[in-house]
């Protein structure tokens, strides 16, 4: 899978884990956006999640809501989005993973999205509300074009259905902390644990955990068992905190570090 899998393998060669945040595209704007993407490479992301904003965000807690809401006032889509990455694409060879609901894919077209995500310099797609069963002509789609289709599992998931996710995988595997919407927590789920280790009965792609982490350490807790952790929303709150501010974007390079400092 190109990037990714080289990142992944470099984190191993070195003994590290992989740190990866997310943040919506657009908020506050694309110019904004161009600029984090770089800063987030800067910051050491493994890989980086890239939100697509979508009216109706039924997975994502009141954070991540917000800042949709924010991003589509601004009136784009998903070709903005790609240029916005193909342009970040010149400076970071960070892998970007765009992070969506279904319905916008389909209305931009499942082929026309995977060609124009290659040539932007995606590295692969996770549906949300996309299912294995239901995902064959987009998984097609983006094998062809040597995309990953990223899915999620949660600790609600069974042996049959984490069996599923890893015959349909690829890229790395995204293992929720808990049952619900996104959003920070003071404590990552003791699940979260449980269900990495039955994930790795059914496939060897890196497993990332996400939902909930929100401070150093946590991410220190998951990087025990996972091979990479996400940070969402406590990112997107740290963005919201500092909107407006003429240090933005170093303010939201420091809070990374800040992240990865375990000293």
């Amino acid at each position: 899978m190109g990037r990714i899998e080289d990142a992944f393998t470099k984190l191993k060669q070195d003994g590290k884990k992989g740190f990866i945040p997310f943040i919506t595209a657009g908020d506050p704007d694309l110019a904004t956006t161009e600029q984090l993407l770089i800063a987030l490479a800067n910051s050491g992301a493994t890989l980086i999640e890239l939100g697509v904003p979508f009216s109706d965000p039924m997975a994502d807690g009141p954070v991540i809501q917000r800042a949709s809401e924010r991003a589509l006032k601004n009136k784009f889509g998903l070709q903005e989005i790609l240029a916005t990455t193909a342009s970040v694409r010149k400076q970071i060879d960070t892998p970007i993973i765009l992070f969506s609901y279904y319905n916008p894919l389909l209305q931009f077209g499942l082929k026309r999205l995977a060609e124009a995500a290659k040539a932007a310099g995606v590295d692969g797609v996770l549906v949300t509300d996309l299912t294995p069963e239901e995902s064959g002509e987009f998984e097609a789609e983006l094998r062809a074009h040597g995309l990953a289709m990223i899915f999620l599992v949660a600790p609600t998931s069974t042996d049959e259905r984490l069996q599923l996710v890893a015959q349909h995988a690829s890229g790395f595997i995204y293992a929720v902390s808990r049952a619900g919407v996104t959003g920070a927590r003071s404590a990552v789920s003791a699940e979260a644990e449980k269900l990495v280790t039955r994930m790795r009965r059914f496939s060897e792609l890196p497993i990332a955990v996400g939902f909930g982490i929100s401070n150093a350490e946590q991410v220190r807790d998951v990087q025990r068992y996972a091979d990479a952790v996400v940070v969402g929303s406590a990112l997107v709150a740290e963005m919201e905190r500092r909107a407006g501010a003429a240090d933005f974007v170093k303010g939201i390079e420091a809070f990374l570090t800040g992240l990865q400092d375990f000293s």
